[in-house]
């Protein structure tokens, strides 16, 4: 499913995050930067040991509802935004907490003249987010994000599985009718 969403296109595809062609990829991690299993796992068995080197050379860690960057290593994409989003507990907090997770990573697209980059559903798996709420949550914080930066031209949603996909192409069906 695609949708033009001001001067950029917002996509919800099912598929292999590690398989994308954009110019970065979001990533699931968790704050020890640790990797883990998981997309995150995937994400580094795909890129390589150059991604732990570089996490491990420049971070200490990073806080939950942020994001840092790396090259991309051996996968298509030239970046990796690593974003640390909430263990579930039901409180707003964690709303708050993912949307500051995409939104990080959207701001670092900004700082790094990255056009383009596929998302993971993050914090819907071992953190247990229910996916229709933290759609809702992922596709608003994107929308209202593109609204005044233009220069981000491609947002991808990759889901790994039929019933997330279906939750965020959803979700993005109700977003799409207030645009």
């Amino acid at each position: 499913m695609k949708e033009n969403v001001y001067q950029s296109v917002l996509e919800v595809v099912q598929g292999d995050i590690t398989q994308q062609d954009t110019e970065a990829i979001g990533n699931a991690a968790n704050s020890r930067l640790a990797g883990g299993g998981g997309v995150d796992g995937a994400i580094h068995r795909a890129g390589g040991p150059a991604i732990m080197a570089e996490l491990k050379a420049k971070y200490k860690g990073c806080p939950t509802g942020s994001a840092v960057i790396t090259g991309g290593g051996n996968l298509k994409a030239k970046y990796v935004l690593h974003a640390v989003g909430p263990i579930y507990s039901g409180s707003q907090k964690d709303a708050d907490l993912l949307s500051s997770a995409y939104r990080t990573c959207l701001e670092l697209c900004t700082q790094h003249n990255i056009s383009s980059i596929a998302f993971p559903s993050i914090s819907t798996g071992v953190y247990g987010y229910p996916v229709e709420e933290a759609s809702r949550i992922a596709l608003k914080t994107v929308i209202d994000y593109l609204k005044d930066h233009p220069e981000i031209k491609l947002v991808r949603f990759v889901l790994f599985d039929s019933k997330t996909f279906k939750a965020y192409e959803e979700a993005l069906k109700k977003l799409a009718k207030t645009l």
